[in-house]
């Protein structure tokens, strides 16, 4: 026989397995493929369906490999030795080409990740999951694996093998439900997904990587692998003192930002994360804010849900660059001294195909039944928070913003719909509790794995709760029977005072109590005070809109509430646009009114905000027993009539007083008394009337002096005038 002849065909193997394996439905690949020792000489199996001729090359010399009877494409012949080898594969008019046999490699993931995730606690899964660039047994390449328990067999695809199912079928690792393969010589950016057969042998649309790192840009749907690794933080020292930046007691004034729409670059497009680390970083840092809050980045196939419907849990959106330039918007913020938090959405995901649902063919990750595992309002599928590995992708998942991105924190949306399973269903759309109840048992367990977990494993970072019931200890310990969230969002104070200001000032007298009722509960949980994207879409216009009167006046009330909110016990959270007094509601599809931030009316309110975060940040008295009774005291509560509040913010010992007076009509008033801790001067710190903020600049030349004289029952008082639509701030000099 010559050098060019191939050698004759050989029989391999049991003829069914080997048929299955060509044909890409067999399950257990490394068994017929790659070495095997046929009694002490070592054989290879390979299999190229392109190939028409293979060869394994060890230690320079070439074996070829017969072709097996009827079976295209799988080639078994002796490889002497034990050096690794490679393949060589050739056909007629197409040459030949050289790769390594993904099936000589061992197993990557140990006996003990597979114990853990089994067992629902593998806290850190995307380290064993997903696509991660390693060196393994001598070879770089990409390790790719993933959980599919119900599959007959899942295939990793991409450019490098023609998305080909049949050419990479994936190990099973016994009963975790977990598929591995090493590929070498894959690297970063090459983009993949998984091939499955159902129990029945179907296949299912392709699926992304649930735990893929990275993705193509919508609407293509594949996922991509990145190299997490190496990342060169200089954050060190944001990240030894965010601890006592994130406790009760400390200022959190955050600046909510939708990405995509706060700047718009030439042509339209969003802006990068590395743009973001510059423009938007230094912008809240100018403001005085001491947070971003970014909505959703988890990657998403909608931009219309501006991020609350993601399928790449684990990856950046590619929108707005990669990974790594993602960290480089985290790291530029925390050194110029501000956190970020994160929106976080494990309530619902979307039932694109290529997602989550039904991904092995079964009701995963979602409920089977639709009376648990769909969202009526949202077209959306639930998680099914009672499976262990569900509940422990989630948890994981919050670990991995946290760890991999340094975030400061997490703002968990919607809680109340994942609390409750009747939420927004009616009577016989919803399955009780096994004691016939309303309440997740299962959604609040995972919910308080979380933030156990966030809070164990992360030092210093904070979690807050969307959470718009009353469902008690939302904001306390899970030791005490809470959901452990650090912080909840007040809902009922933000609907309450929304509703109070967007009356006409002649009005308000009859609606006092919705600015006042809120104190009643103020310290029921560590509140933090939002106004939202919500508040300012679907209709509801903008802050500025919902102001009754004149252009004057709009400003002018938004200048008096937002004095009255941060003067009010709570954290303060603002979106962004509201600063300025954006006059059009949100579109997320372009930016901003940049054009009418700069209006003197404007203008004047963004330095209004300014002030107000700085003097917050400033003054112990207005942060410090936020979430303590102890820290707040009426001054004047019950005055409907003329529409006037007014109170008093303490501090620890030795901090001065601050004293917080809003007039919410029109009306200027010019002797309006009010009682006061101490006798002696008080300065006018703030006042929203200032014409530096864009008001009449009306009020009390600079300060007051307090008489011995008791009021209110206080040892002291003083006569004021209130400038009509205003907001005073007095401190005791």
């Amino acid at each position: 026989m010559g050098p060019d002849t191939p050698p004759p065909a050989v029989a391999y193997g049991d003829p069914e397995k080997t048929d299955r394996l060509v044909r890409g439905l067999f399950d257990d690949p490394f068994a017929l493929l790659g070495p095997h020792k046929h009694g002490r000489v070592r054989h290879v199996a390979a299999f190229d369906p392109g190939a028409r001729r293979m060869w394994a090359v060890t230690a320079g010399k070439r074996h070829e490999l017969a072709p097996v009877e009827h079976r295209s494409g799988l080639f078994f012949g002796k490889v002497p030795g034990t050096k690794p080898y490679h393949l060589r594969g050739e056909d007629a008019g197409v040459g030949g080409w050289e790769f390594e046999d993904p099936y000589r490699f061992g197993p990557v993931i140990t006996g003990f990740d597979e114990y853990l995730i089994g067992e629902g606690t593998h806290r850190r899964l995307w380290e064993v999951l997903g696509a991660h660039v390693i060196e393994h047994e001598g070879q770089t390449g990409t390790h790719f694996a993933v959980w599919a328990p119900s599959a007959l067999r899942v295939s990793v695809v991409g450019e490098f093998n023609h998305w080909d199912p049949r050419r990479h079928v994936m190990r099973r690792r016994g009963s975790t439900g977990v598929w591995e393969i090493f590929l070498p010589g894959i690297g970063e950016q090459t983009r993949y997904k998984y091939d499955i057969l159902n129990r029945d042998g179907r296949p299912l649309p392709q699926k992304a990587d649930p735990v893929g790192f990275g993705s193509e840009h919508p609407p293509s749907t594949a996922s991509v692998v990145r190299d997490l690794r190496g990342y060169g933080w200089s954050d060190g020292d944001w990240m030894d003192s965010r601890a006592g930046r994130h406790a009760r007691t400390a200022p959190i004034s955050i600046y909510e930002v939708h990405l995509g729409s706060w700047r718009r670059k030439p042509g339209g497009r969003p802006i990068s994360y590395v743009e973001a680390a510059e423009e938007l970083v230094g912008y809240a840092a100018d403001m005085g804010f001491t947070h971003i809050e970014l909505l959703p980045v988890s990657e998403h196939p909608f931009d219309g849900s501006w991020g609350y419907q993601p399928i790449g849990l684990f990856a950046p959106t590619i929108r707005h660059g990669p990974p790594n330039e993602f960290r480089d918007l985290v790291n530029a913020a925390h050194r110029a001294g501000l956190g970020v938090i994160l929106d976080w959405v494990p309530g619902h995901f979307p039932s694109d195909i290529h997602g989550l649902s039904r991904f092995d063919g079964t009701a995963l990750y979602e409920h089977a039944d639709p009376r648990e595992g769909f969202h009526h309002d949202w077209n959306t599928l639930i998680y099914n928070y009672g499976r262990r590995e569900v509940a422990n992708y989630l948890i994981a998942n919050a670990i991995y913003w946290l760890s991999e991105y340094h975030a400061d924190g997490l703002r968990v949306d919607a809680v109340a719909s994942m609390l409750y399973r009747d939420y927004s269903r009616k009577e016989g759309e919803w399955v009780p509790n096994k004691d016939g109840g309303r309440e997740n048992y299962e959604a609040i367990a995972m919910l308080q794995g979380m933030n156990t977990a966030a809070y164990g494993d992360v030092p210093g970072v904070l979690t807050a709760a969307e959470e718009s019931t009353s469902y008690p200890g939302v904001s306390q310990p899970v030791h005490d029977g809470g959901l452990g969230f650090g912080f909840k969002w007040n809902m009922g104070w933000m609907n309450d005072t929304l509703s109070y200001i967007g009356r006409q000032p002649v009005h308000r007298r009859h609606h006092h109590n919705e600015m006042t009722f809120g104190l009643h509960y103020a310290f029921s949980e560590n509140f933090i005070l939002p106004i939202s994207h919500d508040e300012v879409v679907h209709g509801k216009g903008s802050m500025l809109a919902r102001m009754p009167g004149t252009e004057w006046e709009k400003f002018a009330n938004l200048r008096a509430y937002y004095g009255f909110m941060w003067g009010h016990p709570g954290k303060k959270l603002l979106f962004m646009g509201q600063e300025f007094g954006q006059a059009q509601e949100w579109n997320h599809d372009g930016e901003i009114d940049w054009a009418a931030a700069g209006a003197p009316l404007n203008a004047g309110l963004r330095r209004l905000v300014r002030d107000l975060n700085t003097l917050y940040r400033e003054r112990p008295a207005l942060h410090v027993r936020d979430c303590e009774a102890e820290g707040f005291r009426w001054i004047v509560g019950d005055d409907a009539d003329q529409s006037v509040f007014a109170w008093l913010r303490h501090g620890q010992a030795g901090d001065a007083d601050v004293a917080v007076i809003c007039n919410f009509t029109p009306v200027e008033r010019d002797a309006y008394r009010i009682g006061l801790p101490q006798a002696g001067q008080w300065r006018e710190v703030l006042n929203s009337d200032a014409a530096l903020y864009g008001g009449g600049n009306r009020g009390n030349l600079g300060g007051i002096t307090a008489r011995p004289d008791p009021s209110h029952g206080l040892p002291a008082s003083a006569t004021l005038r209130l400038p009509p639509l205003s907001c005073l701030y007095l401190v005791k000099d």
